[in-house]
């Protein structure tokens, strides 16, 4: 099982990785206000030496979905890229609300902009069935597009807000050098390293916590982000970024059909 970081192990944290860099407590502190946990679920290989003999699986990329009767693969067999299996998850890790029990399916277009994407939620004691690739629209064969399964692993994590270095100690920081912006550049990756106890975390599914986006932020205002998730950690000749996001609301009450989906390349 991963350790879940209490607030006072990410304010240590935090502030004394400040102080090997060379960086103000109160800058340090407005960082720690702005700031949100996350989720990286990352492959094994991923993981340092000491996290893999503790590694317990919480998900699976690509495959065929197990739905229940009843319910149809989703929007003309759009791929299915990430399955959540949630009872393992730690979800004390998060700041948003996950289900307890159960699996929660993302199914959506890594290659191009997706067409539809659905997230779905199926309860644990459900009967389900695994779905074929093949089938026939309008009298003809199609086969849907099936990713190489391959599992993942929770590492605790921890993000900072595009908008923390507006605040005033850190605004006054930066304006009294020119090389401080780079500071605050190493800063900032060596708590997130920190954070995540030496496991990679780059190119991987995030869940929670603030976006890294490449282009525009979509988790802005009432908006969080659900999931983040890099084409390579689905398919490794994919370079894309599809981000989730909806009201903390919304996700609490498993209204995914109410969530956001964008693509950047």
């Amino acid at each position: 099982m991963i350790a879940v970081m209490t607030t006072s192990i990410v304010e240590e944290l935090v502030l004394r990785t400040a102080e090997k860099h060379g960086v103000p407590g109160p800058v340090a502190q407005e960082l720690l206000a702005d700031s949100r946990p996350c989720l990286h679920l990352v492959p094994f290989q991923g993981l340092t030496a000491a996290q893999q003999k503790e590694a317990r699986p919480v998900a699976l990329t690509g495959g065929l979905p197990c739905l229940p009767d009843g319910v149809d693969w989703p929007h003309r067999h759009t791929p299915l890229v990430l399955t959540v299996d949630c009872a393992a998850l730690p979800r004390e890790a998060l700041d948003i609300e996950l289900p307890s029990d159960g699996s929660l399916m993302f199914f959506t277009q890594i290659e191009y902009e997706p067409e539809s994407s659905v997230v779905l939620h199926v309860p644990a004691g459900v009967p389900t069935t695994q779905r074929s690739a093949a089938y026939e629209l309008d009298g003809e064969p199609g086969q849907a597009r099936v990713y190489q399964p391959n599992v993942l692993y929770p590492v605790p994590g921890l993000t900072a807000s595009p908008d923390w270095r507006d605040a005033p100690a850190t605004s006054a920081f930066l304006d009294s050098r020119a090389e401080r912006d780079d500071i605050l550049d190493d800063f900032e990756n060596a708590v997130r390293r920190a954070a995540a106890c030496g496991a990679s975390y780059g190119v991987d599914v995030q869940l929670g916590g603030f976006s890294s986006p490449w282009q525009s932020t979509p988790d802005e205002g009432d908006l969080v982000l659900l999931a983040q998730i890099h084409g390579q950690s689905i398919d490794p000749k994919v370079y894309t970024q599809t981000l989730i996001v909806g009201t903390r609301e919304d996700i609490a009450a498993r209204r995914y059909d109410a969530l956001e989906f964008e693509q950047q390349v």
